[in-house]
């Protein structure tokens, strides 16, 4: 089984912290949408015939494309994949939830909507220049729930600079009394070249102490256990049943094929990346040419990288797997520092499946880097 990642570069305008693959400039919207259709046939082999059990539509701002540019997409998937479809997911955001494209939307399939909700609070959200308020944010949610949506998910951010923990509080109390299926929440990080990067450097915004970011990760565990929610990976929080497949599959290791430019693709060894440049992208895709530029992957490079994934899930780290396909017993030759790590409190043993505790959770990548060959 295999998904398909397709990525629409485009935003109505920039949020201060993000460094995605976007542009504002939307006047070849509709080519974008019909030279990614046509990726689809240029590609069709890279699967080698797997079965397609998710599509995920990402950016940039999915929810802002015409609906029957879409349609052109998904029937060029039809037309040349397999099809075992259990999950389609779209991102939105809030004030792009029309009941008109809500309709549509489902017409074509999608059954999942990530929502770009961030926070409830308006002067949070201007600071972050959404386009949206926060009374914009419940009305979609409830117009989704009345369109027929089951399952939906939630994108928020914690660690806003603040004198106290007050404004992640209500964000996380008003996100878990809409009843979501599933949470996904990062922390405000600093990224070169986007706004809130020059701001930093120039010395006109300062980024929250690690301890205070700490503390509301710490809150999110706690809060989201109480309401039910199973953190099944160190950023994303379900309700029973309501976990992303789509992205279950990439910290599984599943092959996925993704479309359009900046997006990347991984064959099952090896990984990969369409140019993050629009102009060059359609050029390439309307000159029957991919521009597809391969990162070839070791035994090594692969048993680190399933290091780090596992190890951020709920499931954790199959030492049985790790000896059988990459011939390393890490129980015998990491012995000492798993004794180290767990003696710290940070690990937790399944059988001969390892995962992180609570507090392991809060130094997921350090912890598998420090287990890396």
């Amino acid at each position: 089984m295999a998904g398909i990642y397709i990525h629409i570069p485009f935003c109505k305008q920039a949020c201060h912290y993000c460094d995605f693959h976007f542009s504002t400039n939307t006047s070849r919207f509709e080519e974008m949408l019909r030279q990614i259709a046509h990726e689809v046939e240029l590609r069709k082999e890279f699967l080698q015939g797997e079965t397609i059990q998710t599509i995920y539509l990402g950016g940039g701002t999915p929810s802002l494309a015409e609906p029957n540019w879409l349609k052109e997409i998904f029937d060029k998937i039809k037309d040349n994949f397999t099809l075992d479809l259990q999950e389609v997911t779209l991102e939105a955001n809030p004030d792009d939830l029309t009941e008109a494209k809500l309709d549509q939307w489902q017409k074509l399939g999608i059954d999942r909507l990530s929502l770009g909700i961030q926070s409830f609070q308006d002067e949070v959200l201007t600071f972050y220049n959404r386009a949206h308020s926060a009374e914009e944010s419940i009305q979609a949610i409830q117009r989704a729930r009345n369109a027929g949506f089951k399952k939906f998910s939630m994108d928020l951010i914690y660690g806003f600079p603040h004198a106290d923990h007050s404004i992640w509080e209500k964000d996380l109390s008003l996100a878990i009394a809409q009843n979501p299926g599933h949470l996904s929440c990062y922390a405000l990080t600093v990224e070169p070249k986007t706004a809130l990067g020059n701001w930093t450097e120039k010395g006109k915004f300062q980024p929250a102490e690690e301890d205070f970011v700490a503390e509301q990760f710490e809150m999110l565990q706690i809060k989201t256990e109480r309401a039910g929610y199973l953190q099944y990976e160190i950023s994303n929080f379900a309700l029973p049943g309501q976990e992303s497949i789509h992205n279950s599959s990439y910290w599984k290791g599943e092959p996925y094929l993704g479309l359009g430019p900046g997006a990347h693709s991984f064959d099952g060894k090896n990984r990969g990346f369409n140019p993050s440049n629009n102009a060059l992208y359609l050029k390439s895709i309307q000159n029957e040419r991919i521009i597809y530029t391969e990162d070839p992957m070791d035994e090594i490079d692969r048993l680190n990288e399933y290091l780090l994934t596992a190890l951020r899930t709920s499931w954790g780290a199959d030492f049985d797997l790790i000896k059988s396909t990459y011939g390393k017993d890490l129980k015998v030759e990491k012995r000492s520092h798993l004794e180290k790590l767990e003696s710290e409190g940070w690990l937790v043993w399944n059988g001969n499946r390892l995962s992180l505790s609570k507090s392991g959770k809060l130094l997921a990548d350090s912890i598998a880097q420090s287990l890396f060959y």
